[in-house]
């Protein structure tokens, strides 16, 4: 068996955890929306056409934040078109997913459905076909009070309140070619500097995001932040990160390590956004945005022809999850927590059906994909702040991250509760690695509460419709706290979580 360490101190803290970091991500395509959260046939809908079962399913995951309405949707979105009157609104063309958006489901009924889920909307501006005014236009209609043509708008379709978004998304990947109104990064930062201007004026306190480039792999990387950031720096308060991953051509050892490249994806963000920083003079530091994460076999979807119509809710990429892809998440995750100093905003893409944790049948059942459970109970333990973690792990050879820990972890501490929470994932393919946490820096008595490990014999299982269940996390079987020391046996590919609770109160 191979042995890995880890030395903890709870004085040792990167920062508190940003329970943004818990977010998700609602674009309209595909089944995200129709058939996904808005089913109003469906048995288990509710008054408002919601179904219930997605919600539950939701709340389950621990959910936090959700962006909305895109992605790659938002640059050829008209907000006003999801307003008023159901039976009014017009039907237009979605370019980005080459179908028909019916706008039955707009701001205010998605506003209805984030209270009902007790989530926090992270809205996107439409900055590829639009500018300026139309993002002034839906600040009114969804932030000022009243006695403006646009708040009395929002009054009269029912919703008498302000919604009080305070974070907000300056357009989506506008450096992709793919995008609709791509720009260079010179124009997308005159124009995202000053949309930010014009919305603080309208309302100081916002929190805004600049698009970073759409992945690492984009031949203008880096250079797109720089000279974005050189126009907005001081009007925005994140730049983002987008990432997906997947297993190419058999090489499951890589994709395991996929948390690798996003350590260094953020590193070099932030490099970068620091050293604008620096040359502006400026003591403000910028955030990450990590606003789309996941796994996503890109490669299956990439090359596909649109289909000759233009469909209502298509089925597009609605990726089925195995073993191995959730260990992959539940690293993503230790890699976000990680750099929780400077990530302070996460989303994973999508919620439901497309490339999610949750997937839905019309008319049928909603169930848990395997993606779920990391997420769900990194999100339910993860309190307190995160701590550094001084690790020792054996180390395998990669083909595209060349050599990489075996074990990688991370680990959070909520003093208060007295709660010490281990996340840790095991990438070898063949042996355990039997974990040892040095616990005797902290200065009371851990006990083990609970212990979760995912894994299975078939990397490749599934969650489907016929076993939903097929994977789900068990109780650790090999753990134990004695003397200050934890030691935990993680099985061959798995992801796991160890909480340690303090035995008496401190004082």
């Amino acid at each position: 068996m191979l042995t890995a360490t880890v030395v903890l101190d709870p004085a040792a803290v990167v920062a508190p955890v940003s329970r943004r970091t818990f977010g998700s991500f609602v674009e309209h395509m595909g089944r995200c929306v129709y058939t996904g959260i808005y089913e109003p046939d469906h048995p288990q809908a509710d008054e408002d056409g919601f179904r219930a079962d997605v919600l539950a399913l939701t709340r389950e995951l621990g959910v936090t934040m959700v962006r909305y309405p895109g992605g790659n949707f938002v640059s050829g979105y008209r907000w006003e078109d999801g307003v008023g009157p159901v039976a009014q609104r017009p039907r237009r063309r979605d370019l980005a997913w080459h179908s028909i958006e019916t706008n039955e489901v707009g701001i205010d009924e998605f506003a209805r459905w984030a209270a009902k889920a007790d989530v926090e909307i992270m809205y996107a501006v439409n900055l590829g076909t639009r500018g300026v005014q139309e993002a002034l236009d839906v600040h009114e209609y969804l932030n000022h009070p009243e006695g403006t043509q646009l708040s009395e708008l929002r009054r009269a379709n029912g919703a008498a309140k302000p919604y009080g978004i305070t974070l907000w998304c300056l357009g989506n990947e506008l450096d992709g070619p793919w995008q609709t109104g791509h720009k260079t990064a010179q124009e997308y930062g005159l124009l995202a500097a000053a949309t930010a201007r014009a919305l603080r004026s309208a309302e100081p306190g916002l929190e805004l995001v600049a698009c970073g480039s759409s992945g690492s792999s984009m031949p203008t990387f880096g250079s797109w932040e720089a000279t974005v950031l050189e126009h907005a720096y001081d009007s925005v308060d994140y730049v983002s990160c987008h990432a997906y991953y997947e297993e190419l051509d058999g090489d499951l050892g890589s994709f395991l390590a996929s948390a690798v490249d996003m350590d260094h994806f953020v590193d070099s963000v932030v490099a970068t956004a620091d050293s604008v920083g620096a040359r502006l003079r400026s003591k403000k530091k910028i955030n990450i945005s990590f606003d789309e994460w996941n796994v996503w076999y890109l490669s299956r979807f990439q090359g596909q022809e649109p289909s000759a119509d233009w469909p209502v809710a298509p089925r597009v990429i609605e990726d089925e999850y195995n073993v191995a892809d959730a260990v992959v998440v539940g690293n993503l995750l230790i890699s976000l927590l990680r750099h929780s100093d400077r990530v302070t905003a996460a989303c994973q893409a999508q919620l439901v059906n497309v490339i999610a944790p949750i997937r839905t049948e019309p008319g049928g059942p909603a169930w848990r994909q395997t993606i779920f459970h990391p997420f769900a109970k990194t999100a339910a333990l993860a309190r307190g702040s995160v701590l550094q973690t001084r690790l020792a792990s054996p180390t395998y050879d990669t083909a595209k991250h060349g050599e990489v820990a075996v074990v990688d972890a991370v680990a959070t501490y909520d003093g208060e509760a007295g709660d010490l929470v281990v996340f840790a994932v095991n990438r070898d393919q063949a042996e355990s690695v039997e974990l040892t946490v040095d616990l005797h820096l902290f200065d009371t008595d851990l006990r083990l509460a609970e212990a979760w490990t995912l894994t299975d014999d078939d990397l490749r299982a599934t969650n489907t419709r016929e076993q939903p269940d097929r994977v789900t996390p068990v109780p650790v079987e090999r753990v134990t706290v004695d003397g200050g020391t934890l030691r935990v046996v993680l099985p061959r590919v798995s992801w796991s979580a160890i909480r340690l609770h303090r035995a008496e109160p401190i004082g």
